[in-house]
């Protein structure tokens, strides 16, 4: 019905409380309204996709489909892969082949319901949470759900019978469980300083004192990270890599079979985007102002929160796409080195530090307000100088970096201008 949280706000702002009928009929309603924006901007992602690498390679993109602009393209795109031909292997699996596609797509989408996308909107039958469902266990819901994707690339990689869609199955699940460890820890020290794992508590608690990309810096950078790697993204698509495995575990897909694993990628980007705004950039908190998250709740209120919300989660998506037409991908030996032997200790490590800190903040008599914000912005500051300045340099993120030192790559050069020199005599 409402946030057991907003129950003292609604009891100082005189607002009623919605009934059971009106809850249900408000639940239809934002279930039909979030699935339509949700549809809607999973289909532009791929325009802005093609309009982005376009701006960056210095192209045009598309610009005639159905009006000025290209604006039409996701919707031909649409047509034109319903009209297409299914295709489907005579030695695959056909249950599991037919339903890998949905599965791979359904966990993204599910995901949603639990996010809160503005503040509560004030309606005559009283406040309506701009969330489907404000689960008190909210967090621990979306990492159970959000490990569920995997089953269906790897279903769709098996099922196919063929080596290269297998091999990309065993790619993106190896790969997805060993940065999904490292997700999960980067958001412990968050859990720490909200107390509670209910994201409309993480919300309110980076409201009253700092945004955790700032309280949280490292945390904030391995989330990130990890999440370029479970969607698939560049640096980290080995799973389909074309050069490789051809298209990797969608290979025999086609028609709209084919297109709901790319559904599943933007739609996996678009949650994993609102999940780095909820967690690390206040969510829909509109900065340098407590007045948008204070009784009573209006109409402009939940419009403004709603922008801002939106703003920030089109700035994650922005970045995704900046990486992919920016960087190139690591090897899979570099992919795995990096997330188990860089992250995961970090995020460990870090998961100390901040218990510690807290714990001795508290000790002190420092509880959560400016100074104790204060304190462990200070603190990220010095952590984020000695990982990337003074003790990086290839010696701890060595995936960027060639492990051999440069006398030894000096030596392989000159074995090799020795030995294209006696070929060019003996010819």
């Amino acid at each position: 019905m409402i946030a057991p949280h907003a129950l003292l706000q609604i009891a100082n702002s005189q607002q009623p409380i919605p009934g059971y009928g009106t809850f249900f009929i408000f639940t239809l309603v934002k279930l039909l309204v979030f699935f339509t924006i949700y549809m809607l901007g999973v289909a532009y992602l791929t325009l802005a996709e093609r309009k982005i690498s376009a701006w960056i390679q210095g192209r045009y993109g598309p610009n005639r489909a159905w009006g000025k602009g290209g604006f039409g393209q996701p919707i031909a795109d649409g047509i034109k892969n319903f009209m297409k031909e299914e295709s489907e292997p005579g030695s695959a699996a056909e249950p599991l082949f037919t339903i890998a596609p949905a599965l791979a797509f359904i966990p993204a989408l599910t995901i949603w319901c639990v996010i809160p996308w503005a503040s509560p909107l004030p309606t005559r039958w009283g406040l309506v949470d701009i969330q489907l469902a404000d689960l008190p266990i909210g967090f621990l819901f979306i990492l159970a759900l959000a490990s569920l994707g995997v089953y269906g690339i790897v279903l769709a990689g098996w099922a196919s019978n063929n080596k290269y869609s297998l091999l990309g199955g065993l790619r993106s699940s190896a790969q997805m469980v060993s940065y999904e460890i490292a997700m999960g820890m980067s958001t412990i020290p968050v859990i720490l300083l909200a107390g509670n794992v209910s994201l409309n508590a993480i919300v309110r608690q980076q409201a009253h004192s700092m945004w955790n990309a700032f309280n949280l810096t490292i945390a904030f950078f391995i989330f990130i990270v990890a999440a370029f790697a479970e969607t698939n993204r560049v640096p980290f698509d080995l799973p389909e890599a074309e050069s490789e495995l051809v298209a990797g575990y969608h290979t025999e897909y086609s028609a709209m079979k084919f297109s709901l694993f790319f559904i599943a990628e933007y739609a996996n980007m678009l949650t994993s985007s609102a999940l780095m705004a909820t967690l690390f950039l206040g969510g829909w908190d509109i900065p340098f102002t407590g007045w948008d998250n204070a009784a009573p709740f209006t109409v402009l209120k939940t419009v403004l929160t709603f922008g801002c919300f939106a703003t920030k989660i089109l700035f994650f998506l922005f970045l995704f796409m900046w990486v992919r037409w920016t960087l190139p991908r690591f090897r899979y030996d570099q992919l795995m080195s990096l997330g188990w032997r860089m992250l995961l200790p970090l995020a460990l490590g870090y998961i100390v530090l901040i218990a510690a800190t807290v714990l001795v903040l508290d000790a002190v008599g420092v509880h959560p307000g400016p100074i104790h914000s204060l304190v462990l912005l200070l603190e990220n500051v010095c952590v984020v100088l000695l990982l990337f300045v003074m003790v990086d340099h290839g010696r701890i993120m060595s995936p960027a970096y060639g492990r051999a030192q440069q006398a030894e790559l000096l030596r392989l050069r000159a074995r090799s201008a020795r030995a294209a020199l006696g070929s060019g005599g003996a010819q």
